[in-house]
Parts: structure tokens; C-alpha cells; sequence
């Protein structure tokens, strides 16, 4: 790893194997928390290129626990974190509403690395259990329309990098890998990323693959539909930017968006959206996303009506019986 690093601080580009390999130690636990810290940090100092995400992402899967759907197609609406926004958890209660509109979602996510609530601590705050059970999670998936894989116990290589990433505090490649390791690899998928050059990346490396995508990020930093501007939108074969009323939305300030000081405050907000009793920013900017999600599946259909349907998860309460349905 030590001449790795050295390569690095010149300023050299891995390949896509040197990446996977480089991982592949890191997640053995071979190296050093040092050196793991000083490795991170390259990728803050310069862009990441595409072979090294390739050969990371490569690594993880390789190590991850896989999960077997069947057959069953799924989207996973996810993003990369490490905003710096702090806003409530929008991608994981737009998943409610997906799923309350009627699409299978298997859901990514872990504890929050660098904002106060990341998806796994607002579920859990909520009641829902953590599992690795496949059949558990085929289950959910059926019954309730959802389910989620915790990070950690899909990952559980990734161990070796916890208390790094944790002393850090700041966003590293594993924020830009964690949308791409998904262990049942969706059909479908709505990525947000927290730059615009990280957004083109996404978009060239998902094209090599087999699924349909869409790939945001709001050009003044979300690594979501925020609603505070204009969004860039990339899928496999087009490429947009959109204002709030291009999507047929208001335009919203980002103190709108605050997911409050704790997890209690984001747990409060997610029902609060769920339940009908949040504010007109908090709902459209969930409703926002929703739509693009399903847009993703159903990439024939209006936004408009993408929107009409997560609209109609959200006030027919449908999106709610999600939630209680897996933390009864």
C-alpha cells in the first residue's frame, strides 16, 4: 500500500484492476487505519476516474453478501450523501411512496457518515429490523411493496474502513460507491450524486450495464431533486436540466429542507410527510423524487403523470401502510 500511496501523491491514476486489487486488501483488513485515512483522502484532493470507481465497486461486490429477488424487478432510489445539506431523509420516504404507488424497491442504505440521519438511523428510529434474511426480505418485498438492505450486514467488509470513515466525518469514494453495490442489483435505479462531474461519471459507468437508470443532482449541491433550482437529469440515452416548474413544482428555499438536529427530528419529520401533516416543500420535494423514480421505470410516461401517481401513493395513505407494514 505504501508505494500504492506514493503513486497516488504523484498525482498517477489507477487502473481498474490496481483499484480492485487496492480494495480488496483494504477490505481484509490489511491495512493500516493510516494509511486507509491517507488513501481516502487522495480521492478528496483530485477526481475519482472512472476505471478506479469500476475496480472499487468491482471489490465490493465481489465481497458483498448477494441477495436473490427471484426474478422480482426492483428499483433502489439512493444517494451518494456527503451534500453537506443536512436535509431530512427525501430519498428513503420517496421510496415509501413509490412503493405505496405500486413498484417492488429494495432499498440501500447505511448510518449516516457525514449528515445527522442517513436512511438505516431514521428506519430504525422507526422500528424497522435489520436482516439479511432472504426470504424475510422477499416477504417485505411481496407483502408491503419494500425492503431494505442495511449496509453493514451486506458489506460486512467494509468493517475494516467503519471508524475511518467515522473520525473523518466527511464524504470519501465509499459516499460515491454505496448507490452501485446495492446486493440484489435493482433492475432500476435513482442515483443522486453531490456534483456534476460525479453525475457524468455515474452516467458512463451505468451505461456498461444491463438496467434502466436516472442519474440527478441539483446544480446547487443535492445529491437530489431538490427544488431549489434547476436539477441536471442523465439516463442512459438523454441528458437535461430542469427548473421546479419545468417539473410542474414550486421552487422552495433550503432552509425548507432542514432535516432538524437529530434522528428523532428526522424520524419526526419522515412521518409527519407520510402521514399528510408536513410542509408543502417537504412534500413536494418527496413527491418530486418519487416521480423521477417511477419516470425511471416507466420511462414511456409523462413526468406529469409520474408525479400524479406518487401524488396519489402520498394522499390516498397508501405510502403510510407501507411504513407500518414493515415496522409492525
Amino acid at each position: 500500500m505504501k508505494a500504492l500511496l506514493e503513486r497516488l501523491f504523484a498525482h498517477e491514476s489507477l487502473s481498474r484492476d490496481e483499484a480492485r486489487q487496492a480494495l480488496l486488501r483494504i477490505t481484509e483488513g490489511q491495512v493500516p487505519d493510516a494509511q486507509i485515512a491517507a488513501f481516502a483522502t487522495v480521492f478528496r484532493m483530485r477526481p475519482l476516474q472512472r476505471q478506479e470507481l469500476e475496480g472499487f465497486r468491482d471489490a465490493l461486490l465481489e465481497r458483498c453478501i448477494r441477495i436473490d429477488l427471484e426474478g422480482r424487478p426492483t428499483i433502489d432510489i439512493v444517494g451518494t450523501g456527503g451534500d453537506g445539506k443536512n436535509t431530512f431523509n427525501i430519498s428513503t420516504c420517496s421510496a415509501f411512496v413509490v412503493a405505496g404507488a405500486g413498484y417492488a424497491v429494495s432499498k440501500h442504505g447505511n448510518y449516516g457518515a457525514s449528515s445527522v440521519s442517513g436512511s438505516s438511523n431514521v428506519l430504525q428510529h422507526l422500528g424497522y429490523t435489520f436482516t439479511q434474511d432472504a426470504d424475510l426480505l422477499r416477504q417485505q418485498l411481496d407483502q408491503a411493496g419494500i425492503c431494505f438492505f442495511h449496509a453493514p450486514l451486506f458489506h460486512p467488509a467494509l468493517k475494516h474502513v467503519a471508524s475511518v470513515r467515522k473520525a473523518l466525518g466527511v464524504k470519501t469514494f465509499f459516499n460515491i460507491l454505496g448507490p452501485m453495490v446495492n446486493p440484489a442489483q435493482p433492475t432500476y435505479q435513482l442515483l443522486g450524486t453531490f456534483s456534476l462531474e460525479l453525475s457524468r461519471m455515474y452516467q458512463y459507468v451505468l451505461q456498461g450495464q444491463r438496467k434502466k437508470f436516472t442519474v440527478v443532482h441539483a446544480l446547487d449541491g443535492y445529491d437530489e431533486v431538490s427544488l431549489t433550482g434547476p436539477v441536471q437529469v442523465r439516463t442512459h440515452f438523454s441528458e437535461q436540466r430542469l427548473s421546479p416548474k419545468e417539473m410542474g413544482l414550486p421552487q422552495y428555499r433550503t432552509e425548507e429542507l432542514s432535516g432538524g438536529h437529530s434522528v428523532a427530528d428526522a424520524a419526526r419529520i419522515f412521518v409527519q410527510i407520510l402521514e399528510g401533516r408536513s410542509t408543502p416543500a417537504q412534500r413536494d420535494v418527496v413527491l418530486a423524487n418519487a416521480a423521477w423514480a417511477i419516470h425511471t421505470i416507466k420511462s414511456e410516461q409523462l413526468l406529469a403523470d409520474c408525479l400524479a401517481e406518487a401524488r396519489e401513493s402520498l394522499h390516498s395513505g397508501r405510502a403510510l401502510q407501507v411504513l407500518k407494514k414493515v415496522t409492525a
